[in-house]
């Protein structure tokens, strides 16, 4: 029998990038799953009560989590590099707050299982990340905003540990992750699906910046969400890693796209006055695979499948929520984000 038989599991960012195959994989395992989110209903997938809940009121957070057993917080803010310089805040604070406030209302609902998010920003820059050694470091200058929020959840879980004695809290630190349901924005998208609406927008050439050779570990969504579950079931609580360790250079990324965009191939040009980044980014996978965890689905698989996906979906990947245009969040008049 599924471990998640009848299990009262609750999803917060249960119709985004990760959210929504590791709702249909619970399901699918026979949970009674409650998802909750800001994006708009119709992002749900079948068989699941669905609320939309504002995660940055605690009281609304104590109340989703009454009656569950389970809590999987994938609530967060997604978008590209440059969109975290120009607009810090709308990472840091939603980020910090979620977490907070999911943790604690959890704790007090008594919940026995909870999954934190974290993820690959935590990492100093290196060659290959091991789990062990975020605290010996600082997050690199260009995740610091997004990466101390999270380093202060995987703090949060360690804190409730010491002093309550929960330690089914699980921490996954997944790598750059991808899929179908990702972010296409073309204002903060991260390289894959930018990459792909762009070619399939007509940009011919596609142009890529730097030299395609920094290597980089991508998993797609659907890995990430099996990582997730196992963790869970496992009780897992010492932060693990979820990607390939094996790496993929944005050369071959750019290649994959442009040979198979309905409209390919395109032709690409590399901008080589753009920066290229670090030279190579990837996770230690040992503790992972210690656990029983193996990436299913290849990058080509992968990338494939979402450029089907979004040809399929291109004209509903705007019904999500995007805190960078929420009123609140804009920067008021006299203000400047340049």
């Amino acid at each position: 029998m599924s471990f998640y038989k009848s299990k009262k599991v609750l999803v917060t960012g249960g119709t985004g990038l990760i959210g929504r195959p590791l709702v249909e994989m619970l399901v699918a395992q026979g949970a009674e799953v409650t998802v909750v989110s800001l994006d708009d209903p119709s992002r749900a997938p079948q068989g699941v009560v669905f609320k939309q809940v504002d995660l940055r009121d605690f009281e609304q957070c104590v109340e989703v989590c009454k009656g569950h057993e389970i809590v999987f917080q994938l609530a967060g803010v997604k978008g590209s590099p440059a969109m975290t310089a120009k607009r810090p805040a709308s990472f840091f604070v939603p980020t910090i707050t979620f977490s907070i406030n999911m943790m604690e209302a959890a704790r007090r609902a008594g919940v026995e299982r909870f999954l934190f998010t974290s993820s690959v920003g935590v990492y100093s820059p290196a060659e290959v990340f091991y789990e062990d050694d975020v605290w010996k470091t600082f997050p690199s200058p260009n995740d610091r905003f997004a990466g101390w929020a999270k380093r202060m959840g995987e703090l949060q879980a360690e804190a409730y540990k010491i002093e309550y004695n929960w330690d089914k809290i699980s921490i996954v630190r997944p790598a750059n992750v991808y899929g179908p349901y990702d972010n296409f924005d073309p204002n903060n998208a991260m390289v894959i699906p930018s990459l792909i609406k762009r070619a399939m927008d007509g940009e011919s050439p596609l142009t890529v910046w730097g030299d395609g050779s920094p290597i980089r570990d991508f998993i797609h969504a659907r890995d990430v969400a099996c990582g997730m579950m196992l963790a869970i079931e496992n009780g897992i609580n010492e932060p693990i890693n979820l990607g390939s360790g094996t790496g993929v250079t944005i050369k071959e990324i750019a290649e994959i796209i442009a040979a198979n965009v309905p409209n390919g191939p395109v032709d690409i040009a590399w901008d080589i006055t753009k920066p290229k980044g670090d030279a190579k980014r990837l996770m230690d996978m040992t503790r992972a695979n210690n656990w029983g965890f193996t990436p299913q689905i290849s990058i080509e698989q992968g990338i494939i499948e979402t450029i089907q996906w979004y040809a399929k979906n291109r004209d509903n990947v705007g019904n999500r929520y995007n805190v960078f245009t929420e009123k609140a969040h804009l920067p008021q008049e006299g203000q400047t984000t340049s």
